[in-house]
């Protein structure tokens, strides 16, 4: 039995950890850490990417929402708007004019010209195609 062991301690010291052996392997676990490492920021650098330019859709989209915020309080602010809001809230009118009310519109002329409501869905893509779009911006 003690014979065994001191066979193993042999060839565990002459034979596996052999500076040789030592080096491969401390090499080899470099290049595990910075695969890892590598493949994580790029994981990390993508979901940014993503994510930055779904905030850029939403900013675009609250720009055109206020240009038309003050498109709409600019038209209130003309005197043809406040004609309308004179005429319509306080029956007012020009010399000359009558005032001629109509019926409510029935469901069939509400309908009739509605447009039917194409919802554009933006294309899914796979991961891979993700991928490629990220490592080659320019390719789109």
């Amino acid at each position: 039995m003690n014979t065994k062991i001191r066979r193993f301690k042999y060839k565990l010291k002459h034979d596996f950890l052999t500076i040789e052996n030592v080096v491969f392997a401390v090499a080899i676990l470099m290049c595990l850490t910075w695969t890892y490492q590598s493949i994580k920021a790029m994981t990390r650098n993508f979901e940014l990417t993503e994510r930055l330019s779904v905030e850029k859709k939403n900013l675009e989209l609250l720009e055109v929402e206020v240009e038309a915020a003050e498109l709409l309080n600019e038209y209130y602010k003309t005197d043809e708007y406040q004609e309308i809001l004179a005429r319509k809230n306080a029956n007012k009118q020009l010399a000359g004019e009558h005032m001629v009310y109509l019926p409510e519109n029935s469901d069939e002329a509400k309908n009739k010209h509605k447009v039917a409501s194409a919802k554009t869905k933006e294309k899914e893509f796979s991961n891979f195609e993700k991928w490629m779009m990220y490592l080659m911006p320019n390719l789109k």
